[in-house]
């Protein structure tokens, strides 16, 4: 307002025009663009993933009537039994053996893909997902009535061979087998997948100066396409282990963690501890039992790949 009692015109104008200049220049900041646009993703790991995560940690320290705290209690009863070691032998086991065959057929698959001409590529690599496209659980019942013993269209092609029927689900080490290779059947896709789209970004140019100094295919999958491919290779195997580890659907449809639940794996046994035997903090406590190894795996499987990154730079 002026000396004379007359109303400036332009001064809110100027304090509404400042304002827009403000949100126009808050709404260029890229980084706030982005943390806008992930904001849902964020809200959506933050109700699925982190609550749920910190509330298993918060029930494992827990009584089995969910009345006291008794800290780590549930972690000693379970080193304490001989079954929960068992468990752990048995989850190592599945999950490395699986993750190791799953990166050597995945590899071996996508050096054959790569090598084929791009009409056929499509073919076969539509054909190759479909282990991974279909449900899991789906999947390992069609598995269940090959290994069944008195039905299985495994042996029955054995026995035209002569070869004696195999006790697929009734044996230990059968039975492990056979978990296993269900998860190797359903996860080698994955790997080939992600490992073609690596063979794929590796620039012909090297592949040219290696053949040029003369070396060998054996030296240029070792010094060419293997050090291109370590970052892919890091990633894929340590999501793979995690996903492994947490497992539960195979072993649950395939052996139910028999025979002497000697195919109890940490998802199956969680179940059969908190749900079938309604101890819950227990169940959540074997859950959880390890996040702790894997967290530190997955911190030197990323920081490796973070310093690759910056001596590439």
């Amino acid at each position: 307002m002026a000396a004379d009692g007359t109303l400036v015109a332009g001064a809110p104008a100027a304090a509404g025009s400042g304002r827009a200049n403000t949100m126009q220049r808050f709404a260029r900041r890229r980084s706030t663009i982005a943390f806008l646009m992930a904001l849902p993703l964020i809200a959506l790991i933050g109700g699925l993933v982190v609550y749920p995560a910190g509330y298993a940690m918060w029930l494992s320290t827990l009584n089995r009537r969910m009345t006291a705290n008794i800290g780590l209690g549930n972690f000693e009863i379970l080193l304490d039994s001989d079954t929960f070691w068992m468990v752990i032998m048995q989850s190592c086991i599945f999950a490395v053996g699986a993750v190791i065959a799953k990166a050597l057929i995945g590899f071996w698959l996508a050096h054959m893909l790569h090598h084929i001409p791009a009409k056929g590529q499509r073919k076969w690599r539509g054909m190759l997902l479909i282990p991974w496209v279909i449900p899991p659980a789906l999947s390992t019942l069609g598995w269940w009535w090959m290994f069944d013993p008195s039905y299985s269209s495994i042996n029955w092609l054995l026995n035209i061979f002569a070869v004696p029927a195999v006790p697929w689900l009734g044996e230990p080490w059968w039975a492990r087998f056979s978990v296993i290779l269900v998860n190797v059947w359903y996860g080698s896709p994955f790997f080939m997948i992600m490992y073609l789209a690596a063979l794929k970004s590796v620039p012909d140019q090297l592949y040219e100066a290696a053949a040029i100094d003369g070396a060998t295919g054996w030296q240029g999958l070792r010094y060419v396409t293997l050090p291109m491919m370590q970052n892919i290779i890091s990633i894929t195997v340590l999501f793979s282990l995690i996903v492994t580890f947490a497992n539960y659907d195979i072993v649950r449809v395939l052996t139910n963690g028999g025979p002497r639940d000697l195919t109890q794996v940490f998802a199956s046994y969680a179940f059969q501890v908190g749900i079938l035997s309604g101890n819950l903090p227990r169940g959540a406590a074997v859950s959880l039992f390890m996040f702790p190894v894997l967290a530190v795996f997955a911190y030197f499987i990323l920081r490796g790949i973070n310093r690759r990154n910056k001596e590439q730079m």
